[in-house]
C-alpha cells in the first residue's frame, strides 16, 4: 500500500479523517494511526525469500584427466561461469616450429569452447617473431579485461616485462612452454624438458648400439639457450644421460664410459633453423669422422639429415636425434636418418593451460594434481615456479602407430605418400 497514494488522492478518506481526527483525539491518534498503516504497508513489501548463494568448488583434475576428447574440459564450466574477465593466449611465433599454427592455436580454442568460453570471453594470437609485438598484444589484452594470460615467451626479456606489467595490473600469468622467471602469481605449463633430454639421450644411446656405430664421433647440435630456457634444461637432460653431466654447452674432447668421443657441441642461437644447417655442415667439412649427431629437435634436424645426405651418408649409419615429433621427424625416422623424437601431445599442454587459467580466473586454488611441480631457472636454481608438468613419450618406428598417428598428431596418408606404402606397413602404420 502506498501511503502517498491515499493522502494525495482527490477527495480521499484518509485526508478526511485525519482532519475531523485532529479535533477529537488529538495528534496522538493520528501519529498511532499512521504508525499502523506504515507497519501494514511495510509487511507487504518488505518479504522476500534469502537470496541463495551457490559455492563452486574446483573440480578433482590433474595432468592424467586430459584426453584427446577434451571431456575433462566440461567440468569447468561451473568454474568458468563464476570468473569474470578475458583470458588472453599470446603464441610466440611461426618459424621456430610449425607447432603452434598448427596445433597449439587450435587445441587452445577448443579447449576454452570445451570449457564454456564464448568467443568473446578468450583471444588466441601469434606474435610473429616479435617482441614488441608480444609485449603490446598482452597490454592490449589486459586492457580489453584479462584477468589471466597465457604467454609463450619469445625470450627472457619480453617474458619479464609481460610479467611485470600483468602483475602491475593484478593479472595472473601463465608461461605457456616457456618458463617466465621473474616476479609471483605466475606459473608453469609445460613437459618436463629435463625429462624430454634424458629421453633425446636414452634413444641416442639405444640408436648408436642398434645401428652398430663404432667408435661414435659426436657432434651436439643445441637448441637456444640464449633465449629459451627448456633449451638449457634439455641439453641438461641428454648431456646428464650420454656425458654425465649437466653442463651445458660442453668442451671438447671428452670421452664417456662407452666410448664416446665429444667432437664438438654448438649452440644455435634461437633456435635459428637454417643457422643450424649451416653451422653443422661447417662441421661435417671440418670433422668428416663425425658419426652420431645429438640434435635438440626436429626441425633443426631436417637440415642436419640434409647435410649428411649431401655427404653422401646411407640409411641407418649416422644416429640424430629431435623432439617436437614434426612430419619431417617422421619421415626421417622411417627411412633410417633420424632416432626417434621425443612427443609431447599439445592437446594435453592446451587443455592444462586453459584449465588452470580457468581456476585462477575464478578467484581459486589449483589443486595439487594440476599444480604437481616446482621448475627451477637452470641459470641459476634458487629461482623457482610453481608448474604443471606433463609427461612426454619416445616415439621411434616401433610405437609411431600407437601415438602421433592415433593422436592424429601425424597424417598417416601424408607419412606413408612420403615414404612409400611398404614401409608404413612394415610398422603397421595405416
Amino acid at each position: 500500500m502506498s501511503l502517498e497514494a491515499e493522502a494525495t488522492g482527490g477527495g480521499t478518506h484518509l485526508g478526511v479523517r485525519s482532519r475531523r481526527g485532529l479535533k477529537r483525539t488529538g495528534w496522538a491518534a493520528l501519529v498511532a494511526g499512521l504508525a499502523l498503516l506504515t507497519a501494514a504497508c511495510g509487511a507487504t513489501t518488505t518479504t522476500t525469500t534469502p537470496h541463495k548463494k551457490t559455492s563452486v568448488t574446483v573440480p578433482n583434475i590433474g595432468i592424467n584427466s586430459f584426453t584427446l576428447n577434451f571431456s575433462a574440459m566440461s567440468q569447468l564450466k561451473g568454474l568458468q561461469a563464476a570468473g569474470k574477465g578475458l583470458v588472453g593466449a599470446i603464441l610466440p611465433d611461426t618459424t621456430s616450429s610449425t607447432r603452434y599454427t598448427e596445433f597449439d592455436a587450435p587445441y587452445l580454442t577448443q579447449a576454452f569452447k570445451a570449457a564454456g568460453y564464448s568467443s568473446s570471453q578468450f583471444t588466441v594470437t601469434n606474435a610473429q617473431g616479435s617482441d614488441a609485438t608480444e609485449l603490446s598484444m598482452a597490454e592490449s589484452d589486459i586492457t580489453h579485461g584479462a584477468k589471466v594470460l597465457i604467454v609463450d615467451p619469445l625470450d627472457p626479456t619480453v617474458a619479464s616485462e609481460i610479467q611485470a606489467y600483468a602483475s602491475s595490473h593484478g593479472v595472473a600469468l601463465i608461461s605457456y612452454d616457456r618458463a617466465t622467471f621473474a616476479g609471483t602469481n605466475t606459473y608453469y605449463v609445460s613437459f618436463n624438458n629435463f625429462r624430454v633430454g634424458q629421453l633425446i639421450g636414452q634413444g641416442f644411446e639405444a640408436c648408436v648400439t642398434a645401428w652398430h656405430v663404432a667408435h661414435p664421433q659426436v657432434w651436439e647440435v643445441d637448441g637456444g639457450e640464449n633465449s629459451d630456457p627448456n633449451a638449457i634444461s634439455f641439453a641438461q637432460g641428454y648431456n646428464s644421460v650420454i656425458w654425465g653431466t649437466k653442463k651445458t654447452p660442453l668442451t671438447p674432447p671428452m670421452t664417456n664410459s662407452l666410448g664416446y668421443k665429444l667432437v664438438g657441441d654448438q649452440v644455435t642461437l634461437n633456435w635459428d633453423v637454417a643457422t643450424a644447417g649451416t653451422n653443422f655442415a661447417q662441421a661435417l667439412t671440418a670433422h668428416p669422422n663425425i658419426n652420431a649427431v645429438v640434435v635438440a629437435n626436429d626441425e633443426m634436424n631436417a637440415n642436419v639429415v640434409q647435410d649428411l645426405k649431401n655427404h653422401g651418408v646411407k640409411p641407418f649409419t649416422v644416429p640424430t636425434t629431435g623432439q617436437d615429433a614434426t612430419l619431417t621427424g617422421m619421415e626421417n625416422i622411417l627411412e633410417g636418418y633420424q632416432c626417434g623424437t621425443v612427443y609431447k601431445p599439445i592437446y594435453l599442454e592446451a587443455q592444462d593451460a586453459v584449465a588452470l587459467a580457468t581456476i585462477l580466473r575464478a578467484g581459486k586454488t589449483p589443486p595439487a594434481a594440476l599444480v604437481n611441480a616446482t621448475t627451477v631457472d637452470p641459470a641459476n636454481s634458487s629461482i623457482t615456479e610453481p608448474a604443471s608438468l606433463l609427461t612426454p613419450e619416445w616415439v621411434t618406428p616401433t610405437n609411431m602407430e600407437a601415438t602421433v598417428i592415433k593422436d592424429k598428431f601425424i597424417p598417416a596418408a601424408q607419412l606413408c605418400s612420403a615414404v612409400g606404402q611398404s614401409v608404413c606397413s612394415k610398422y603397421g602404420i595405416s
